[in-house]
C-alpha cells in the first residue's frame, strides 16, 4: 500500500505539468474543440481518482492521535493543507465536467485560474502529504511486527515504500562510518544475489537503509524502527537445562539414519556396535565427575567432507579401501556429545545445512535469517567453506562457536591471514583466523590446537585370555588397504616374510588382482568386524609408511598386536612430502605414527629403518618371542574421551571478552628454549606439554627477568616466535598479535620463552586437577 501511495504522489507532479501544457495548448487553439474535450475527459478520470486518495489521507482538524517520536497532526501539517488541496481538485473536477457539458471553450480561462491556485497550493502541501504518508507507513510497519511476533521465522520484512527525499537520507554518523559506502554498493549490486530481495531490498534508499540497519548493522536504525536490543550473536543463551548423561543411544542412531550413503552407514554401524560399551563408560564418567553440572547445549555436527559432490566421492572411496579415520572420529565425537546429554543435530548435505542454520535463499551474500540456533558447531575445513558460503556476514559474528576437526593440525602462523601471506605461510587450508584451540586434532601432535582424539577398539572385559589363546605367533597383517601403498616396499616385506606369515586386506577389483607379493595371503577388503577378528589372531601389525597417523595401529595394539613401522630419514615435511605439501603445518614427521612412537613406544611399538633388512628382522624376531597384554592409552578409551570432551565444553570459552583462565594460571611452568628449538620440543624434552593459553602470562617484561634474562631493550612485534630473547643483542621481544602465540616454530637467533605444564597420566590434554 505504501508503495502505491508513493507512486500516486510522484504521479501528481507529472500530472500538474501535463495539465499546464494542456491549458496552454487549449488557449492558443480554440478551434481544436474535439481534442480539448478528449483531453478533459482523461483529466476528469485521473483527478477524480487522485481526489479520492487524498481525501482518504486527510487527517481531520482536531485529531489528537500521535505516533511514537512524532509531533501531533496540528504541529506537523500546515493548517488544513491537505484539505485545501483536495478542495481545489474537487473544484477543478467540477469545472472540467461543466466544460464537457456546455461545450464552451471559454471556460478554459476559469480552468487556468484554478490550475494556478492548485500549483500554488501544491508546493506547500506536498511536504505535509509526505509526512502523513511516513506516519501511515510506520503504523503499517508496527502492525506487521505485531503480526509476526507470534511466528517462528519471518522470511522477509517489506522495507519498500518509504519516501527517499528526507526520511531515507544516508546518515552521516561517525558510529557507522561504512554506511554510505554500503548503500552505494547495494544500489549497484542488490540484484546480484536474490537474498537481498528476500529481505525486502528493492534498490531504493529506504529499503537499503532498512536492510543495512536491521540485518547487517552497518547503518543506524531508521526513524520509528528502534532496534536497541539486538540478539547476542556470540554467547550462548543463559538459563539452559542441565545436561544429563545418557545410556541409550537409540535416539542418536535414529538421528543419523541409514540412507545417507556408505560413509554414514559406516558411522552408524560403528556407533551401534559399540553402544553397550559407551553406555558403561557413561556410568563410570558420571561417578568420576561427582555430578558436576553442565548446561545442555544445542550442537550441530556437519562433516563437510560428506556434503556435495566431494562427499559422494569420499563415500565411494570408503568402500574401496579409502580413508576411514575421519569417519571414526566423527562417529566418536557424535557419540560422546550425545552420551554427555547434549542436543545433537546432524547434517551431511548442503540443503540440510542451509535449513538448520536458517540461511536465506540466494548465493550467501546476506546474513542468516534468525539468531544461530546452535551453541556449538563441529565441522571440518570443507564445512568451514560451506558455512561461510551460506552464512554471509553471520559467519564472522558466530565464528567463536565453531570447532574444526582437523586431523593434521593448524599452526598459528598459517591461521592469521595477513601474516601468512606476508611471511610465506599462506595455504589453501589456512587463514581462517579462528582461535588456534578451536582446531581439534586426531592426535596430540600440535599443542596449539585442542586434542579431540577418538576411541580405540578394545577387548571387552574377560576376553583378554581368550584372545591370547587364539593368537597365531607367526601371523602378521599389513596396514595398507590399497595396493599403491605396497609399491617400493618389496625388500622390507621380504625380510619380514622370512620370519612370519604375512596377510593382507587389500581392495581387489573383480577383473584385476592387486599388485602385491605372491607370498601374501590377501583377504580382500574386510568389514570392520572382520578386520578386528583378523587382528585378534595376529601377532604383528606392519606399517608401510602410509597412511600417516591413522587409528588402526592403536586398535591393533588394543587387540594384542605389536606395531612395526618405518622411520623417516629425513623427516617428512611440507617441503619434501606431497601429502603434507600445502597443509598448515611445519611439523617434521619422523615416523609413520609419531604418537605411537613417542607416547607408547617399545615393547608395543617398534620403529625401524625399512631399508636395513638386518634391523628389520632382529625387531621381528624379538616381537615374535614377546608376550604382551593388550594395551590402550587412557586418552583413547571411551571414558578418556568423555572426560576430555566434558572439560572442553565446560572450560573452553572463545566468545567472552574476559573468559575465566583455563587451564588455571598456577599450572604454568616457564622454560627458556635453546636456539633453533620450538616450544613444542622444549616442553616435550622436559616430559611436559606446551600450553598456548599461558603465553599471555609470559608476554610481559618481568617474565624475562624471572628467567634471569637482562633486557637492554624491549620491542613489541608481530611474529609467531615471540615472546623470545636475542642473547647477542640482549633484546627482549614481545608479541603484539594474540592469534600468533605459537608452540610451533623456531629460528637460530632467538631463544623462545615457552609456557609448559604437567598433564594427567594418559591424558595429555588435561592438566592435573583441570577437569
Amino acid at each position: 500500500m505504501s508503495y502505491f501511495i508513493y507512486k500516486v504522489i510522484k504521479s501528481s507532479y507529472l500530472l500538474t505539468g501535463q495539465m499546464s501544457v494542456s491549458l496552454s495548448t487549449a488557449q492558443q487553439v480554440h478551434s481544436a474543440h474535439a481534442r480539448s474535450v478528449r483531453v478533459c475527459l482523461v483529466l476528469c478520470v485521473l483527478l477524480s481518482a487522485l481526489t479520492l486518495v487524498l481525501q482518504n489521507l486527510w487527517i481531520p482538524e482536531g485529531s489528537e492521535e500521535q505516533f511514537p517520536g512524532k509531533p501531533g497532526a496540528s504541529e506537523a501539517l500546515p493548517q488544513h493543507g491537505v484539505r485545501k488541496l483536495a478542495l481545489r481538485l474537487e473544484t477543478l473536477s467540477s469545472q472540467i465536467q461543466a466544460l464537457k457539458r456546455d461545450n464552451i471553450p471559454g471556460r478554459l480561462d476559469s480552468l487556468a485560474e484554478t490550475l494556478q491556485l492548485l500549483q500554488k497550493d501544491h508546493e506547500s502541501s506536498m511536504h505535509s502529504v509526505q509526512k502523513d504518508l511516513v506516519m501511515v507507513w510506520e503504523k503499517l510497519d508496527t502492525l506487521l511486527k505485531k503480526s509476526l511476533a507470534g511466528g517462528d521465522t519471518p522470511t522477509s520484512t517489506p522495507f519498500t515504500g518509504m519516501l527517499d527525499s528526507e526520511v531515507c537520507k544516508i546518515p552521516n554518523d561517525p558510529a557507522f562510518p561504512l554506511c554510505a559506502g554500503k548503500v552505494e554498493f547495494l544500489r549497484a549490486r542488490w540484484r546480484s544475489d536474490p537474498c537481498y530481495a528476500h529481505y525486502g531490498v528493492d534498490g531504493g534508499a529506504c529499503s537499503i537503509l532498512a536492510y543495512l540497519s536491521n540485518r547487517e548493522d552497518f547503518c543506524p536504525s531508521l526513524p520509528g524502527r528502534n532496534i536497541s536490543q539486538r540478539p547476542d550473536k556470540t554467547r550462548p543463551k543463559e538459563g539452559k537445562e542441565e545436561a544429563v548423561i545418557r545410556s541409550d543411544l537409540t535416539p542418536l542412531l535414529e538421528l543419523i539414519g541409514s540412507g545417507r550413503g556408505p560413509a554414514v552407514r559406516f558411522m552408524r554401524s560403528r556407533i551401534e556396535r559399540l553402544a553397550g560399551r559407551w553406555a558403561q563408560a557413561g556410568v563410570r564418567i558420571r561417578e568420576k565427575l561427582h555430578h558436576k553440572p553442565q548446561a545442555q547445549l544445542k550442537v550441530l555436527l556437519h562433516p563437510g567432507v560428506l556434503a556435495g559432490g566431494a562427499g559422494e566421492r569420499f563415500g565411494e572411496l570408503s568402500e574401496r579401501g579409502g580413508p576411514l579415520g575421519e569417519l571414526v572420529q566423527w562417529s566418536d565425537v557424535a557419540t560422546a556429545l550425545f552420551i554427555l546429554g547434549h542436543k545433537v543435530t546432524f547434517s551431511t548435505t548442503l540443503p540440510e545445512l542451509h535449513r538448520v542454520i536458517g540461511a536465506p535463499p540466494g548465493k550467501g551474500s546476506c546474513p542468516i535469517q534468525v539468531p544461530l540456533p546452535f551453541d556449538l558447531l563441529y565441522t571440518d575445513y570443507h564445512g568451514l567453506a560451506q558455512l561461510q558460503a551460506c552464512m554471509g556476514l553471520s559467519f564472522n559474528q558466530y565464528r567463536c562457536r565453531f570447532r574444526v576437526l582437523d586431523s593434521f593440525g593448524t599452526e598459528p602462523a598459517f591461521n592469521q591471514g595477513e601474516y601468512s601471506q606476508l611471511h610465506g605461510y599462506s595455504t589453501a587450508w589456512g587463514s581462517w583466523e579462528l582461535q588456534p584451540r578451536q582446531y581439534m586434532t586426531m592426535f596430540p601432535h600440535t599443542p596449539d590446537n585442542s586434542f579431540m582424539g577418538f576411541v580405540s577398539e578394545e577387548l571387552g572385559l574377560g576376553l583378554e585370555e581368550e584372545v591370547q589363546e587364539r593368537k597365531e605367533p607367526n601371523m602378521a597383517v599389513v596396514y595398507g588397504k590399497q595396493d599403491y601403498m605396497w609399491q617400493g616396499k618389496e625388500s622390507y616385506l621380504e625380510a619380514i616374510s622370512q620370519v612370519m606369515k604375512i596377510h593382507g586386506t587389500v581392495y581387489q577389483e573383480t577383473d584385476s588382482p592387486p599388485r602385491i607379493p605372491g607370498y601374501v595371503l590377501n583377504h580382500g577388503l574386510l568389514s570392520q568386524d572382520q578386520l578386528l577378528e583378523l587382528l585378534k589372531r595376529a601377532k604383528l601389525f606392519i606399517g608401510l609408511g602410509f597412511p600417516y597417523e591413522g587409528p588402526a595401529p592403536l586398535e591393533a595394539i588394543a587387540l594384542g598386536c605389536v606395531f612395526l613401522q618405518p622411520r623417516f630419514d629425513p623427516a617428512h615435511t611440507p617441503q619434501n612430502s606431497n601429502f603434507y605439501r600445502g597443509k598448515p603445518t611445519t611439523r617434521q614427521v619422523r615416523s609413520q605414527h609419531p604418537y605411537a612412537e613417542d607416547f607408547i613406544g617399545k615393547p608395543y611399538v617398534w620403529t625401524v629403518d625399512m631399508s636395513n633388512s638386518t634391523e628389520v628382522q632382529e625387531a621381528v624376531r624379538t616381537i615374535l618371542h614377546s608376550q604382551l597384554r593388550p594395551f590402550t592409552p587412557y586418552e583413547f578409551t571411551r571414558e578418556g574421551m568423555l572426560e576430555r570432551v566434558f572439560a572442553y565444553i565446560s572450560h573452553q570459552d572463545f566468545c567472552s571478552r574476559s573468559p575465566k583462565p583455563w587451564p588455571p594460571e598456577n599450572t604454568l611452568l616457564a622454560r627458556l628454549g635453546s636456539l633453533g628449538e620450538s616450544c613444542t620440543a622444549v616442553c616435550l624434552q622436559a616430559a611436559l606439554v606446551c600450553e598456548p593459553a599461558h603465553f599471555r602470562l609470559l608476554n610481559k617484561p618481568d617474565a624475562f627477568s624471572s628467567l634471569g634474562l637482562n633486557c637492554s631493550s624491549t620491542s613489541v612485534e608481530v611474529n609467531h616466535l615471540l615472546p623470545a630473547y636475542n642473547e647477542r643483542a640482549q633484546q627482549c621481544s614481545l608479541q603484539r598479535e594474540g592469534l600468533l602465540f605459537s608452540c610451533a616454530g623456531s629460528d637460530n637467533s632467538h631463544k623462545r620463552l615457552c609456557p609448559c605444564r604437567r598433564y594427567q597420566p594418559g591424558q595429555v590434554a588435561l592438566c592435573e586437577g583441570c577437569l
